[in-house]
């Protein structure tokens, strides 16, 4: 992988927090399909004013295909990458016995019901809720996949996130070209070169409305393509 800048280095001689119920196969098939998902992409990886690190962190990122999540999850050194999970829609990875399983047992991903929504029990809730004090979430705030590759309008759940949690980084992620490496409605992916773009952090600022947030977060992934 290619890095513009210089990470930090991230302590990987300290014992590593395992994921909870994940087994040896389970790691050593997240491992294998990292590597699959770099190579099938030809994925570089830019971290721009910013740099790998384990604390908390939401990363936001635009919304083109199913191997998104994957892609970015792959992008992240492995002591990084055993304390994030991305988000995904259950209704597309609960299908099917191979797909329940590397959700939720390889990616350790949080699947979320987007037909089964409660006032109660809302998505952001289930996201603080399961991360705790140490894991990171990779998310869409866009809440469908472009199929134009365009960066659309962002939901509230991000606004929410950070709002509840202002003490976790808000990490803009920019996906460029996967939509053409895996277009919508296809199964096998086509050999071209992606980029995954990692920006500075941000933080809900005091008093902010949700409007202007959500167009400053938008905007800060914006800014990744350029």
């Amino acid at each position: 992988m290619l890095y513009q800048a210089e990470p930090m280095p991230v302590d990987v001689a300290s014992p590593r927090r395992a994921v909870p119920g994940r087994t040896a196969v389970c790691r050593a098939a997240g491992l294998t399909l990292a590597a699959l998902a770099r190579l099938l992409s030809g994925a570089s990886v830019r971290w721009i004013a910013c740099q790998p690190d384990t604390c908390q962190r939401f990363y936001f990122a635009n919304h083109t295909s199913h191997l998104d999540a994957l892609l970015i999850w792959s992008s992240l050194p492995q002591p990084v990458r055993e304390l994030t999970r991305p988000v995904a829609a259950k209704d597309y990875w609960s299908r099917g016995v191979l797909r329940r399983w590397l959700a939720e047992e390889v990616f350790d991903a949080l699947l979320i019901d987007r037909t089964d929504i409660k006032v109660h029990q809302s998505p952001v809730d289930l996201m603080l809720r399961e991360i705790g004090g140490t894991r990171s979430l990779i998310v869409f705030p866009e809440g469908s996949r472009s199929v134009t590759g365009d960066l659309g309008e962002f939901k509230s759940g991000l606004y929410y996130l950070a709002k509840k949690r202002p003490d976790i980084e808000l990490v803009p992620v920019h996906i460029d070209n996967l939509n053409r490496i895996l277009p919508r409605g296809e199964f096998l992916p086509v050999p071209l070169l992606s980029c995954i773009s990692f920006g500075p952090p941000m933080w809900l600022e005091h008093g902010e409305a949700k409007a202007n947030f959500l167009a400053r977060a938008r905007k800060a992934v914006q800014a990744l393509k350029e």
